[in-house]
């Protein structure tokens, strides 16, 4: 914790309306400036304790506070650091650290994702059936069950996908562990894409976990050596630009020159990350699109809207295609509660604001929910298939973009 970061807050309450959290329990301990407190109690001396290790880790980590705050507090990083603490010296009971230690030898490795799709097609109709059940006896797993996407069938995606007509840029494309693995439909249209508006695309075999997950938890460690690994991956792919279609994947990309040091922060400068819907905004398009007669309602990811300041965009990039009309969704600056794994850890909270997120989603009519990440459309999905109504399906900005451009009926 840093104490020059926290004596930038002037506790002026801007960001208690922009808290999910202060938005649910109207607690002060549970808003920005009230965790910020927090911080400085135990930087001046006062031991952390399991009461202080439950508001931090209430915390989404969704970034709003820092779009509203007119003092420029770093929460994002005050929160990081804040994490690692409680991590190193907070002792968690048995059922949380078994709950965190399945998590963390299972999401960050794509291999481990993969080996679940088949568990995961075979049992969709019985963790329906039993996730009430299990609600009951552990809350945390009946979320897993309940959050995990139907088995999509695996795409094998080149090593090298070429521009179609004159090549415009050469970049490299972040697959991503979940977004890899529950969603390989995202990044096969993201590659799709590209392609059409005329840059040749790389995606490197050997790329792993970006380590968003551990650095957004408090494990800092292990995000530098998941950061130095993608760091290589793509110098050895040759390119110097990588675009990333997850927003979380993409904000803690953007921090690698942050969390690393000395050669390796050097490196994280060399290479350029971007997100799509901002990489395409500033390319330009070049590909006809064709008519999508669609009314999309437009979710922003915290970490897309927050952490890199991405709103307008994704939705020029969507209002441009021909025939959809864009619907903005009430309250968009407030979190869909899956922040992560906040969702597994946190599943009450995250359950509260999936259900508050999904009810103004249906209240603006519309037939389609773009994401721009995959932990938000497991979470949302999830969330409108509770309310028992008719599903909105979910896509990403490319999926969209993809059907445009290929001119299909709908979006795939």
């Amino acid at each position: 914790m840093d104490p020059e970061l926290i004596k930038d807050c002037v506790h002026c309450g801007f960001c208690l309306p922009t808290c999910p959290t202060y938005v649910l329990w109207g607690e002060e301990m549970d808003s920005p400036r009230g965790r910020i407190h927090l911080m400085k109690q135990h930087v001046e001396g006062t031991p952390l304790t399991p009461e202080m290790a439950g508001h931090f880790d209430a915390c989404l980590g969704c970034m709003a506070c820092v779009t509203a705050c007119p003092s420029g507090v770093r929460y994002d990083r005050l929160i990081e650091r804040t994490r690692a603490e409680v991590e190193r010296t907070h002792v968690r009971q048995p059922d949380d650290r078994a709950l965190r230690a399945l998590i963390f030898q299972l999401f960050p490795y794509p291999r481990r994702l993969r080996a679940m799709r088949l568990p995961l097609r075979l049992s969709a109709g019985l963790r329906r059936r039993i996730t009430p059940r299990l609600e009951r006896i552990n809350p945390s797993l009946a979320a897993m069950a309940d959050l995990a996407p139907p088995a999509q069938a695996g795409v094998r995606l080149p090593r090298r996908v070429t521009a179609r007509g004159r090549r415009r840029a050469t970049v490299g494309m972040l697959t991503g562990c979940v977004q890899g693995e529950f969603f390989p439909q995202v990044n096969a249209a993201t590659a799709r894409v590209l392609a059409m508006e005329g840059c040749d695309v790389v995606i490197p075999a050997s790329q792993g976990c970006c380590g968003a997950l551990s650095l957004h938890s408090g494990r800092p460690r292990e995000a530098a050596r998941f950061a130095r690994r993608t760091v290589v991956a793509f110098e050895r792919a040759g390119v110097a630009t990588v675009v990333v279609n997850a927003a979380g994947c993409g904000s803690t990309m953007k921090e690698y020159a942050e969390i690393l040091e000395g050669e390796w922060a050097e490196r994280a400068r060399a290479i350029r990350t971007v997100d799509l819907a901002e990489y395409l905004a500033e390319l330009g398009p070049a590909a006809e699109r064709h008519p999508l007669p669609l009314t999309v309602a437009y979710h922003d990811a915290c970490h897309l809207a927050h952490a890199q300041g991405i709103r307008s965009e994704p939705r020029r990039l969507l209002a441009a295609v021909p025939g959809l009309e864009l619907r903005e969704i009430s309250e968009s600056a407030i979190c869909c509660g899956s922040a992560g794994i906040y969702n597994l850890l946190q599943p009450e909270a995250a359950r509260d604001l999936g259900d508050r997120k999904a009810e103004r989603v249906l209240a603006t009519g519309a037939d389609l929910l773009v994401s721009a990440n995959p932990g938000c459309t497991m979470q949302i999905t999830s969330a409108l298939r509770r309310r028992g109504a008719e599903p909105i399906p979910v896509a990403h900005t490319a999926q969209v973009l993809d059907a445009s451009l290929r001119g299909l009926a709908k979006v795939r």
